[in-house]
């Protein structure tokens, strides 16, 4: 891993922001992290242990991911997501969503996912995973923030639940392998795997077939990615977090870590 590390802290060294990476090789126990402990505006990455959290009330026999939740006018809010586009009275359930919270980044399917399992509950599978320093106070997209703080996350943290998730311990091992999915068809793929092949190439092409389970988090000056790199039957974890840098220096640079990550893992796949 002391090539890919290398790759990028260069990539990394050209930005004038603030980034927090973590790269744990799940075959190999391999790890490399700068700045693991930097606490970062979570922006929609918070997403993934509200998902845990809404998994883990369904597990407990809270809710069930079938019941139906009718859309009211109070639930629209900007920003991403199609919800806000629909028509008040519109029904779907938990499980729908979840999979629009993750894969569309649809704020107003997360506020109305808050409201289900409560803050209390968010927070305290947060703590329960080993997210200690990390906060969250705020619902999305409201105009009036949690006066005690924001959202925030250091990468050494979200990667506890993405470890969790990849090794079935999220939660449960069904629960772990239900939201790994939902993280598949995520529909924004501008950062990671913006420079990446079709995710299914022959190997006689010399590439393998690849899927990434992520989540990303964007507002101005602050750009995430954070997922499970599955190529082959090669496994790696990779969080990276930025801040204070241009949103396209941002998104490029998160793109060249991608197809870094993607050509180490497929080298050390075809090698097998």
């Amino acid at each position: 891993m002391n090539t890919l590390s290398n790759k990028i802290r260069d990539l990394i060294g050209q930005s004038r922001g603030t980034w927090g990476v973590v790269l744990e090789d799940l075959d190999s126990g391999e790890k490399w992290v700068l700045n693991e402990h930097e606490l970062f505006y979570a922006a929609s990455v918070i997403k993934v242990p509200i998902m845990a959290a809404v998994f883990s009330a369904a597990e407990r026999g809270e809710l069930a991911l079938t019941d139906q939740i009718i859309l009211k006018e109070k639930d629209f809010v900007g920003g991403s997501g199609v919800l806000q586009h629909l028509t008040a009275g519109t029904s779907l359930s938990i499980q729908d969503l979840v999979m629009l919270m993750i894969i569309q980044s649809d704020n107003t399917a997360t506020n109305i996912l808050i409201d289900q399992v409560g803050v209390e509950h968010i927070v305290q599978t947060m703590k329960e995973v080993g997210m200690e320093k990390s906060t969250f106070y705020n619902k999305l997209m409201m105009n009036n923030p949690n006066p005690k703080g924001f959202n925030r996350i250091a990468a050494s943290e979200i990667t506890k639940p993405l470890k969790l998730m990849a090794t079935g311990e999220l939660v449960s091992a069904d629960a772990s392998e239900q939201m790994i999915a939902i993280m598949k068809k995520q529909q924004i793929k501008d950062c990671l795997p913006e420079k990446l092949p079709s995710p299914y190439s022959n190997f006689n092409n010399g590439m393998t077939s690849w899927e990434l389970a992520h989540k990303t988090g964007w507002i101005p000056g602050t750009r995430h990615d954070v997922g499970i790199f599955y190529v082959g039957e090669r496994k790696l974890i990779a969080t990276v977090l930025s801040k204070e840098e241009d949103d396209l220096v941002s998104k490029q640079i998160l793109a060249e870590i991608g197809e870094e990550i993607y050509n180490y893992l497929q080298e050390s796949s075809i090698d097998d």
